[in-house]
């Protein structure tokens, strides 16, 4: 854990240092200067939407309502969304960068953004799946990364940082899914060699 600690402090410090820090402080103002009464409801809603809670509650539909697909995507979203979220929550208490409200907890970080993470994966995913969807699920995934710095809980490298490490991990798993994985994925059982 140390070591992750360590790699995590430095990535943050190379990023701060190579200039992102002043890029994420004019995002942010300009992203701050750009808040409007009228958008809040939707960007707190697409947000909260993001939340844990509200994925898995969609995911269960998926499964259910889903067909034959429904369940064998729900699994591979889980064999992605759980490494995902494992590699963003120990960045997050590695770094411990304050959020840009000022707010400070090292078990709930700013840096990487754990929604665009999530919403990056479940682009990945779907878009893999049901390719004719990814008009959809991307505009969808970016605007819940847009949602975290709009209500000044991200800076646009936290977004970043979670919408690569989401997608990365997703574009692994549906690769492992189509090769190795395959008849867990679509069964939910190994086959046996």
């Amino acid at each position: 854990m140390r070591a992750l600690a360590i790699l995590g402090r430095t990535v943050a410090a190379a990023v701060l240092l190579s200039g992102a820090g002043t890029l994420d402080l004019e995002v942010r103002d300009a992203v701050q200067q750009a808040r409007t009464p009228a958008l809040e409801p939707l960007m707190r809603t697409v947000s909260n939407v993001a939340q844990p809670r509200n994925v898995f509650a969609v995911m269960v539909g998926v499964a259910v309502f889903g067909g034959p697909a429904g369940p064998a995507f729900v699994r591979e979203a889980l064999v992605a969304l759980i490494p995902a979220n494992l590699a963003v929550e120990g960045l997050k208490r590695a770094v411990h960068r304050t959020r840009p409200d000022g707010s400070q907890d090292p078990n709930n970080a700013s840096f990487p953004s754990s929604h665009a993470a999530n919403a990056a994966a479940l682009a990945v995913l779907v878009t893999r799946r049901w390719p004719k969807t990814g008009w959809l699920a991307w505009p969808l995934a970016l605007l819940v990364a847009l949602s975290r710095m709009w209500l000044d809980r991200h800076y646009l490298t936290d977004v970043l940082a979670g919408i690569a490490i989401g997608a990365g991990i997703a574009w692994w798993v549906t690769r492992w899914a189509r090769e190795a994985g395959r008849a867990w994925v679509e069964t939910g059982r190994y086959a046996r060699r």
